[in-house]
């Protein structure tokens, strides 16, 4: 035996604790990641299964509510713009104007037509927030006010990513109910 090893016992009883791998007789871990898939697999069915397809011209509430969202950002982007409103002294250029209020407007209108891509365009941009915000709390908030807001901006935007889920999915299943 080398110096500091433990010894180890040639027969351990029955009942001691022994590692997965000294086990033996049970599957290995193939056959167990694909038992972990197939149950994984049945319970997404399950959900998918639960969904009720949106009706033609249907759109789920938060879906509408985030597309009037969007589309008041771009309003008050190009508002902003046509007020003479400055960023750190200076007007910005129209490039620096138009791009986020054509993505939001475009966004809106997708929202609005309940298209699949501009939700979940939508919902990158709530992780760019929710991140950001994360960030801000952790390495920049210094006043209980400024915890409090961005702790209640990362509960509207990480609840509203939430519910954006499931509209999502029924968005993009493949069959729509006629109307009634």
């Amino acid at each position: 035996m080398r110096e500091g090893s433990r010894p180890v016992a040639e027969n351990p009883p029955e009942d001691a604790p022994r590692k997965r791998k000294q086990r033996g007789g049970g599957p290995n871990g193939r056959e167990r990641m694909r038992r972990g898939y197939a149950r994984a697999e049945q319970r997404n069915q399950e959900a998918r299964d639960a969904l009720e397809p949106l009706r033609e011209g249907e759109r789920p509430l938060v879906v509408t509510i985030g597309a009037v969202l969007s589309g008041l950002i771009a309003l008050s982007i190009v508002g902003g713009y046509v007020g003479g409103v400055e960023v750190d002294g200076e007007r910005a250029n129209f490039a620096q104007v138009a791009a986020p209020a054509l993505l939001m407007g475009v966004m809106a209108w997708g929202m609005w037509r309940a298209r699949y891509w501009a939700v979940l365009g939508f919902q990158v941009i709530l992780v760019f927030l929710i991140f950001s915000a994360v960030f801000g709390l952790a390495a920049q908030a210094a006043s209980v006010a400024q915890i409090a807001a961005t702790l209640g901006l990362l509960a509207v935007s990480g609840t509203f990513f939430y519910f954006m889920v499931k509209a999502m999915a029924r968005i993009q299943m493949p069959s729509r109910l006629p109307r009634d």
